[in-house]
């Protein structure tokens, strides 16, 4: 095996030859002291392509944590132990780590070693090799990270582990619970600021009313203390700038466990909950909105309804019913982002206008049957109107950031329910006819958190709220490679569930288009791989 010394040699040979030149060092593995092994597994073709593609082998005794979730966590611990040490490098990057914890391709543990995939950008003056900057970069610089992340604080580490642990336990046991989510004593929901994920140091931190108390007991032995946002309807009340959407979205982003420090470490969501909202001008393929919109004047069925440019109230109907589809078990809804006329309509409106001239059947009728029937839980913001207060089986206020239980008020305002729609049936599976882009060529890719290049068409997953890391949203245009080629014959659930399993069985990088080094991307949820599939405009069904 070549070591550090023969690196250096090769990459000041290189000095002044064109920048392909690069690519005689892919494949070769260098020893960079201590059992380090370092490989290039793919070089940039030119100065202005993507970085490099690279790994490290760190031997490190990692025999303690070979449950799957503990690998997750400390694979966790040591991106962003990598990410520390490489923060006063430009050219060596490990990705964009935010507060949450999620499953990535940058770190993979074995018991007695570490794997570390990295890109690093190869300099060039002009389309030439700057080898003798390169050769600082690679012979002194990465060393230097290495020894970041092997100098790492163990105990730290086990408490990472632990945190982790503890939190997904909690998730699995809310709905033994009858919980859809859990909010701790103490937690710091506020932002620093509309672009910051970072707490508010100033922030009110959460209590939970003494009716909602719930306690439970972690398998680390701690005693947790918070509020349980039960099963079933709760609607969010308050005055504006109090905090409501602040308490939905800490619930939104809890699906995800989050690093010690984050303030959310105990809002705890079913990972199954899904943000739903109107969404104007998307495209829907085939979706059973029947439930919600029906007997339209066109005589257009709503059974299997399709349009290039949804209004909002059609396109938060369908976002509902492809939640469902797609396996959640909670909707958490902000009348903020929703669309008035597809979620109420009043007294007076209802006078006006009979039942049997308006094709809408709001949310507030239909709410208490998604549950009784689908055993799908709402978790409400209102702020500007009472009419979920009859349908609500809890209602809690906040005011400046501080939570009360104002049920009991709530209903007696409330008056007498609306009339309940019928029962509510799920769509019949759709069957995805296949997912071929005119002028393909090169496998999907991602910009940014929001936008999938597909072929020719971009898919905008801007609504898509709970999406918190474009990593993710590389890993969704990876899954839709893999399921254009297996879409057509089965149910686009049942085509991401096979997906999901072949992840659990081969690791995170069996989604990617190519063999070795797969790239930096994150694991995406189930759902939001299904919202890229349900917005793709050259989507058919049957």
């Amino acid at each position: 095996m070549k070591n550090l010394s023969d690196l250096h040699k090769e990459l000041t040979r290189l000095d002044g030859k064109p920048y392909g030149a690069y690519r005689d060092l892919t494949g070769a593995t260098y020893d960079l002291g201590a059992g380090v092994e370092f490989t290039l597994d793919r070089a940039q073709v030119d100065p202005y392509a993507p970085p490099s593609l690279a790994h490290l082998h760190v031997p490190f005794d990692l025999s303690a944590y070979q449950e799957r979730g503990e690998k997750v966590a400390a694979a966790d611990y040591f991106t962003r132990a990598f990410d520390r040490a490489a923060k006063s490098s430009r050219d060596i990057n490990i990705g964009r780590i935010g507060q949450q914890v999620l499953e990535r391709t940058t770190a993979e543990v074995y018991e007695d070693h570490l794997l570390l995939r990295f890109t690093v950008g190869l300099p060039a003056a002009g389309r030439r090799i700057k080898g003798h900057l390169a050769a600082s970069i690679l012979t002194e610089t990465l060393p230097e990270v290495v020894e970041g992340v092997r100098g790492v604080d163990k105990q730290a580490l086990e408490r990472h582990v632990v945190l982790y642990r503890d939190q997904e336990w909690l998730r699995a046991q809310l709905p033994e619970l009858g919980l859809v989510a859990f909010v701790g004593e103490g937690a710091v929901l506020p932002r620093r600021s509309g672009d910051s994920d970072e707490p508010l140091a100033e922030a009110v931190p959460f209590a939970a009313p003494p009716t909602l108390r719930r306690e439970v007991t972690l398998p680390s032995g701690r005693t947790l203390t918070g509020m349980g946002v039960p099963e079933g309807v709760t609607v969010i009340v308050g005055g504006g700038y109090h905090g409501k959407s602040t308490l939905l979205r800490a619930i939104e982003r809890g699906v995800y466990p989050h690093i010690e420090g984050d303030g959310r470490e105990w809002v705890v969501t079913r990972p199954a909950a899904v943000s739903v909202r109107a969404e104007d001008g998307r495209a829907v393929s085939g979706a059973d909105i029947s439930a919600f919109i029906n007997n339209l004047p066109s005589g257009e069925d709503t059974t299997a309804f399709s349009t290039t440019n949804a209004s909002g109230s059609t396109s938060q109907a369908a976002n509902l019913v492809e939640a469902i589809e797609a396996g959640a078990d909670a909707l958490l809804i902000d009348e903020d982002t929703s669309a008035t006329n597809f979620m109420i309509r009043d007294e007076r409106m209802r006078a006006l206008i009979s039942a049997d001239r308006e094709p809408i059947t709001p949310f507030v009728d239909t709410v208490r049957a998604l549950y009784r029937d689908a055993g799908v839980s709402t978790v409400l913001v209102a702020g500007g109107s009472g009419a979920f207060f009859s349908v609500a089986d809890h209602v809690i206020a906040l005011d400046a950031y501080r939570v009360a239980d104002v049920t009991e008020r709530a209903h007696e305002l409330g008056g007498e329910p609306p009339q309940e729609a019928g029962e509510f049936r799920p769509g019949a599976p759709r069957v995805p006819t296949g997912l071929s882009a005119p002028g393909k060529r090169k496998p999907a890719g991602a910009k940014g958190r929001t936008l999938i290049r597909y072929g020719k068409t971009g898919i905008d997953l801007g609504p898509a709220e709970q999406l918190v890391d474009q990593a993710q949203t590389l890993g969704i245009a990876h899954a839709i490679d893999y399921l254009e080629g297996v879409l057509g014959e089965v149910p686009l659930r049942r085509a991401v569930e096979e997906l999901e399993a072949l992840i659990d069985a081969q690791g995170l990088a069996a989604l990617s288009p190519r063999k070795g080094h797969p790239g930096l991307y994150a694991r995406p949820r189930r759902h939001e791989i299904m919202a890229a599939v349900n917005r793709y405009r050259g989507l058919e069904v049957r």
